[in-house]
């Protein structure tokens, strides 16, 4: 009798580590995938309003508005976004490297620690880091060359009109 509840005992805690290391498989291609996935969308976009607003720039004409504030608004239409992006794609790459930390301590808490497995967990968390930076620094470098353009021009606003 003993020996049966120990057979199923075994059993069971072999099925639950088994469990519990496709659950943290699970959360690191959803941390690796959803945070760098984020990450990328915003970078996509920030590109998508860098080369609109390019377009956009070298296609105004300052003759077509009387009105000084409606020029400034046109001109800084979609840069908030930009804004936006540089400032908070280093949190995201921050909340990607935390849950990663947070698996690699979850990894090391199974029992016999296999230190491939930490380096790989500590590897994701520098990646969602090394994203998120890379990101709001492209992003950054955008916005202030945008914003440049845009004080250019509504600087010589009184000049064209």
């Amino acid at each position: 009798m003993n020996l049966l509840l120990s057979s199923k005992q075994v059993f069971i805690d072999y099925t639950f580590q088994k469990l519990q290391r496709h659950i943290v498989d699970y959360l690191k291609n959803l941390v690796d995938y959803g945070v760098v996935g984020v990450l990328f969308l915003m970078s996509i976009l920030s590109l998508y309003f860098f080369i609109e607003r390019l377009f956009f720039y070298s296609s105004i004409d300052a003759r077509k508005f009387k009105n000084k504030q409606k020029y400034e608004n046109i001109l800084t239409k979609n840069l908030m976004p930009i804004g936006t992006i540089a400032s908070n794609a280093p949190y995201i790459g921050l909340l990607g490297t935390v849950l990663a930390i947070m698996l690699t301590f979850l990894t090391m808490s199974g029992g016999a620690v296999d230190p491939g497995e930490i380096m790989k967990s500590l590897a994701l968390a520098l990646k969602a880091t090394a994203a998120g930076l890379v990101v709001a620094i492209i992003s950054m470098i955008f916005y202030n060359i945008l914003t440049r353009i845009a004080e250019t021009k509504l600087a010589h606003f009184d000049e064209e009109v």
